[in-house]
């Protein structure tokens, strides 16, 4: 199999590259960095890690995924679909762990990208993808109920059911304070993209003020006004610096992560996780892109891109890193036209870190946990409920299956047997569209002979359907020859095969024999090369069906 040349698709795009590009790729990373701040830290911080982790993310794993990867406009850092799986690795390995792990699923990434594979994601069925993106929504949601109602939690459960007793038994430490705070930034969040671009008015003077605020990202004026009605009324609410001492002002020095070989044994799993859901979320939202503007996306230096992103920020302290659809759409309806826009949003993350860490002390967690849950609102698919009375019970078994375990389990079990119930009802699918009719009566026999069409493909899944040929169930004397007409077969495999040898065989110690005729290219090579032709007879595999016929006549006149 050969490799996948690496070649990011910035160097396309650099040619021909002018001042005006420049311009629009600018503007658009200055907007996208501006708005991937607050998340940056609301992410970090959910997944049970420290802010400055979300942004060192940001801007290290961002820049390498623009600078390198396979899409025009896609923007990476750390996201909400991790939140989960980070958590629960740190819960149950520890932060160093949680490096190591991300540095893993990074080389995972790279040869996947390398070798090919990253065609093959979007195998995926939409259902399991729609159910673990709701079910991670659920556990997004559920997460931020702490910070949210300002509940006195020590130490929260990774489990779905430890984390409700948790919520529960910590409901008489309400804080009203960071109720009210958190409330009131959700609902900025939600009014503010309509409040600060309002319908003009006949006769009233321009609302350029307005029209100005209307670009800000409603976000970060949610998070900015709740940090300044902290810090001047001093309200009693946990912020950034009480829980964390702040962030530092600059990016951290490289260390390597504390690797032995029986760490490395252990961490196999959750790196696996994070490679798989890296990948399925950053193809998925690369091909989002594609939609918006028209283009196509290389998956595999997507995915080499996507590698040394995860292999490389773990060195910084980073978190694991993938495509983000929220800001990838940002950046597409800010004019981005090039990977540069995702190059100039990191660095504007850089910045803002250099310049402004002093002042994230004072960021209230509440506000965070509502920036929260409005991003796992919006994540959710959560309309696909009300349309699975329009699909079929395979499809919602899937996708309800998949939803509950991702919810109440573990993302990894869940995608694990939403697969294995895909596999399934797709093998059963296939199995009832394989059918094996008798040829019709107004084709002459001759007498103790029958005939079968078989339309369909021939794989495990319908050897029960070969094997009941022979089986009349009339008192009829079974058949001298059986003639199967093959020219509606499209495929047959190994098993099927393993069964037409055992017709043989049956057929002939009772002195009778198999015909097969029209025979396609790929059931012809696999008998070929299996050597069954030789079992078989050559003079029984015939051109058409008058052929096979012909053939039987003369068997039994012998």
């Amino acid at each position: 199999m050969a490799l996948h040349p690496f070649r990011p698709r910035l160097l396309e795009y650099l040619k021909g590259y002018d001042r005006h590009a420049l311009a629009a790729d600018i503007g658009a990373g200055v907007t996208v960095g501006v708005i991937a701040l607050p998340l940056a830290m609301a992410f970090a911080i959910a997944s049970g890690l420290k802010p400055e982790a979300g942004l060192f993310t940001a801007i290290i794993a961002g820049f390498l995924i623009s600078a390198l990867g396979g899409s025009r406009v896609q923007i990476g850092g750390p996201a909400g679909a991790f939140i989960v799986i980070v958590y629960g690795i740190v819960q149950r390995y520890g932060l160093a762990n949680l490096l190591v792990s991300t540095a893993m699923a990074g080389v995972l990434l790279f040869v996947m990208g390398l070798t090919r594979i990253g065609s093959l994601i979007r195998f995926i069925p939409v259902a399991i993808v729609i159910g673990f993106t709701n079910g991670i929504a659920v556990l997004i949601s559920l997460s931020q109920l702490k910070d949210l109602l300002g509940l006195k939690i020590e130490k929260m459960p990774a489990d779905f059911f430890g984390v409700t007793r948790a919520l529960g038994g910590a409901m008489d430490t309400l804080s009203v304070p960071a109720i009210v705070l958190g409330l009131a930034s959700l609902a900025i969040i939600v009014v503010w993209p309509s409040a600060s671009s309002p319908a003009p008015r006949p006769g009233a003077p321009a609302p350029h003020l307005l029209r100005l605020a209307g670009r800000f990202p409603a976000t970060l004026a949610a998070l900015m006004l709740a940090t300044i009605a902290t810090a001047m009324l001093g309200l009693p609410v946990e912020t950034i610096g009480s829980r964390f001492g702040g962030i530092p002002g600059g990016l951290p020095a490289f260390a390597l992560p504390d690797l032995s070989w029986d760490n490395a044994r252990n961490l196999v799993a959750p790196a696996v996780t994070i490679a798989l859901l890296c990948a399925i979320e950053s193809l998925l939202c690369a091909r989002v892109a594609d939609s918006m503007i028209d283009d196509r996306h290389d998956p595999n230096q997507e995915l080499m891109a996507q590698g040394i992103a995860n292999f490389v920020a773990p060195f910084f302290g980073g978190m694991p890193a993938t495509g983000t659809i929220a800001r990838t759409t940002a950046n597409v309806q800010s004019g981005a036209r090039s990977p540069v826009a995702g190059t100039i949003h990191a660095l504007t993350l850089l910045a803002i870190v250099l310049i402004a860490a002093p002042f994230a002390s004072y960021v209230p967690l509440a506000s965070l946990a509502a920036i929260l849950l409005f991003v796992a609102w919006n994540m959710g698919e959560w309309q696909e409920f009300r349309r699975l009375r329009q699909f079929s019970v395979q499809y919602r078994t899937v996708m309800l299956a998949t939803f509950l375990l991702t919810v109440i389990v573990d993302l990894t079990v869940a995608v694990q047997i939403g697969l294995v119930l895909a596999a399934l009802f797709f093998i059963y699918r296939i199995s009832t569209l394989t059918t094996i009719e008798r040829v019709a009566a107004d084709v002459p026999l001759p007498e103790g002979t029958a005939a079968y069409r078989i339309f369909g493909s021939l794989f495990f899944g319908a050897v029960g359907k070969l094997e009941a040929l022979t089986e009349t169930g009339t008192g009829e004397a079974p058949p001298r020859a059986l003639i199967l007409d093959l020219h509606m077969v499209i495929n047959l495999d190994s098993t099927c095969l393993d069964t037409l040898e055992a017709l043989q065989r049956s057929l002939a110690k009772r002195g009778a024999a198999l015909l097969l005729c029209a025979a396609n290219d790929q059931p012809l090579s696999l008998m070929r090369r299996s050597g069954f032709l030789e079992k078989l007879g050559k003079e029984n595999l015939v051109k058409d069906l008058p052929a096979a016929v012909g053939r039987a006549g003369q068997l039994l006149r012998a």
